[in-house]
């Protein structure tokens, strides 16, 4: 049996609820645990919600809160799903943690809207985190990146390697 995986979540697009053309968007609860319900897949996982905000609205402490949750769980194998914005920032935030591989994740478009790459980019961070050794990686966009040589590009809605 496949070691458990402890999944974070802070919030972001994945999570974004939107009502209509002229409403605003609310953060909603996590979408990661439908996602892999619906996606049949039989791992061993908790989730547990560390903050639920635009990752272009989290601080250093909420950095700091999930580098803390991250350290305290006996997992070794952890997933964390981000707002794409910030992303890069939180994961370098972790780059102390030694021995858990930590893998990012999130998407562009909320896990609500048809098109959305969430189901795709959670599905690429779940084989990440059960076979990459340890470290700190984001899964977006079909690749593997490291978090100290990455850009998000707003244009192409992509992270890309540097």
């Amino acid at each position: 049996m496949a070691e458990k995986i402890k999944i974070f979540t802070t919030g972001g697009t994945i999570d974004k609820v939107y009502f209509d053309a002229l409403s605003d968007y609310q953060v909603g609860e996590p979408t990661i645990g439908q996602i892999l319900d619906e996606a049949n897949v039989e791992l061993d996982f908790s989730i547990q919600k560390v903050c639920k905000k635009d990752s272009l609205e989290l601080t250093d402490a909420d950095r700091e809160a999930v580098a803390e949750a991250v350290r305290n769980c006996k997992e070794s194998r952890v997933l964390i799903t981000h707002g794409t914005d910030t992303m890069i920032k939180t994961a370098q935030y972790l780059r102390g943690i030694a021995g858990k591989t930590i893998v990012f994740t999130g998407s562009m478009n909320p896990t609500k809207i048809r098109n959305s790459d969430a189901f795709f980019n959670v599905g690429c961070a779940i084989i990440a985190v059960q076979t990459l050794p340890s470290g700190i990686y984001i899964a977006m966009n079909g690749q593997i990146l490291n978090p100290e040589r990455v850009v998000k590009n707003r244009k192409d809605q992509r992270f890309e390697p540097i």
